[in-house]
């Protein structure tokens, strides 16, 4: 008597395929999304902005290094957070696609 033939056996790796290729094009178009709305970003970037405007306004060039490199590291994390969310979904679409192609060689 066995317990999982192997057809069976092909089902549940297809579907499992799936599910993990959703999940993973669901979390990297969320990841996408919350990188170009988040607001702690907007927030820290506009503040960043004033306090060099203010910094080159009194002279104290200290303060606008200091700013310019806060500057730069946010948008750095941005980008990264962008190159992590594109890739999710690159390899969800991949593994959609795999899932696919599994579905039609079972046939």
């Amino acid at each position: 008597m066995e317990l999982i033939t192997f057809s069976t056996l092909e089902i549940i790796m297809v579907s499992i395929t799936y599910l993990l290729g959703f999940i993973t094009i669901i979390l990297g178009i969320a990841i996408l999304v919350h990188g170009v709305w988040g607001r702690d970003f907007s927030t820290l970037a506009s503040q960043t902005t004033r306090l060099a405007q203010k910094g080159l306004a009194e002279e104290v060039s200290g303060l606008v290094g200091n700013a310019s490199a806060l500057l730069t590291t946010i948008n750095e994390m941005v980008r990264t957070s962008t190159g992590i969310g594109l890739y999710l979904t690159l390899v969800g679409i991949i593994l959609v696609g795999i899932a696919f192609y599994m579905t039609v060689a079972l046939g």
